[in-house]
């Protein structure tokens, strides 16, 4: 179960397009606005589990031309996020947002986001700890998944909102960016790699 729990927590930590847009908020809106568009990414991300450990995923994307389609898009939309992050220059690369998203906002973004399908994935399908008992770890496993993934993503809001304190200097801020924008490659990397 150990391995589980490290393995929740290095897949959530990453950057990927829900924790930035998180970032983005908390430093546009401010903390409190920033938790409704959590709250939509939490019911996101557990739509995407409950779609992941039924099947309905797989099903779906076992349709040959609607893999292909939604893993382009996916994939290019992450490289032109990471492009943006690595070209913000000397700004830390939080995704900006206009207006403060609601909660269907966070919900549509998992619904499309390849990570979330693919952190899932790799988490039911993988370090099995009860194998004589499936509904005690897939109930578990959920559990375990939302008590890492809802301070993880009130951390990063709350680092969002903090950032008008910091003082980086503008190479802090670019080698921020860079190492944001190789977060969100290897996630490409990762989703090219699980499709083939």
């Amino acid at each position: 179960m150990l391995t589980f729990v490290a393995a929740v927590f290095f897949l959530i930590v990453t950057p990927g397009p829900g924790v930035l847009s998180t970032a983005g908020l908390g430093a546009a809106y401010g903390f409190q606005p920033g938790l409704r568009y959590v709250l939509g990414l939490f019911i996101g991300t557990n739509l995407v589990s409950l779609a992941v450990i039924s099947g309905m995923a797989a099903v779906v994307l076992a349709v040959p031309a609607i893999r292909y389609v939604l893993m382009a898009a996916s994939i290019a939309y992450l490289c032109y996020l990471a492009v943006l992050i690595a070209t913000a220059g000397s700004k830390l690369a939080f995704i900006e947002a206009r207006k403060p998203p609601a909660v269907v906002a966070g919900v549509l973004l998992q619904a499309i986001n390849p990570k979330a399908y693919a952190v899932n994935t790799t988490l039911f399908a993988n370090f099995p700890y009860a194998p004589d008992n499936l509904w005690f770890e897939t109930i578990s496993k959920l559990l375990i998944l939302n008590m890492i993934w809802i301070p993880i993503h009130l951390a990063w809001l709350w680092a969002g909102a903090s950032l008008h304190r910091l003082n980086l200097s503008e190479t802090a801020q670019r080698r921020i960016n860079y190492l944001m924008a190789g977060s969100m490659l290897a996630v490409v990397a990762l989703a090219i790699r699980s499709n083939r």
